[in-house]
């Protein structure tokens, strides 16, 4: 089905059904440029991760409590670690009502832009792409990446980068 030339597309019924919804129109511009984001595909893909995680919410909260119980903290242990939600023991109807905010706000662009490694989230997408920042010590070349809540502390200069040299030499 996909190849290099022919891949998937990573969104599900992302586009919107109606094509010309000015309210919907103006809010994606308004988060485009709010989080920096190259194209509205971006913010598609990140409204298919928050309805997958919501769609898993809904069918949780269908199941009887002695079914829910051993399913629902597993999931929201893994929505915890990858930082969408802030503390394990709220209520599922909390998890119903994220928001396609909680996802962009994970986004690497993002965190590198909120922890001051750029000025603006469109250089922070500069800076990834071109090679300038490193997870772990290992360099990441995608704006989009979804930061877990335990490697957030490990985001710094790549190794041998020309501006984490820079930024020594000014501390």
């Amino acid at each position: 089905m996909g190849g290099k030339k022919k891949s998937r597309k990573t969104y599900l019924d992302g586009k919107p059904k109606k094509l010309w919804n000015t309210q919907l129109l103006l809010e994606e511009l308004q988060l485009m440029g709010e989080y920096g984001l190259r194209n509205k595909r971006e913010l598609w893909k990140a409204r298919s991760v928050l309805k997958h995680i919501v769609r898993r919410a809904r069918s949780l909260l269908s199941m009887r409590a002695e079914e829910r119980a051993p399913l629902e903290l597993p999931f929201k242990e893994r929505l915890y670690k990858m930082g969408f939600i802030e503390d394990v023991n709220i209520p599922l109807d909390r998890v119903l009502s994220l928001d396609v905010r909680a996802i962009l706000e994970r986004r690497l662009q993002t965190i590198v832009y909120r922890k001051g490694f750029a000025k603006t989230p469109y250089q922070a997408r500069q800076l990834i792409t071109h090679g300038h920042i490193a997870i772990n010590g290992r360099r990441v070349r995608s704006p989009g990446f979804l930061v877990p809540r335990d490697l957030e502390d490990k985001i710094s200069y790549a190794p041998g980068s020309p501006i984490a040299a820079g930024a020594q030499q000014a501390q």
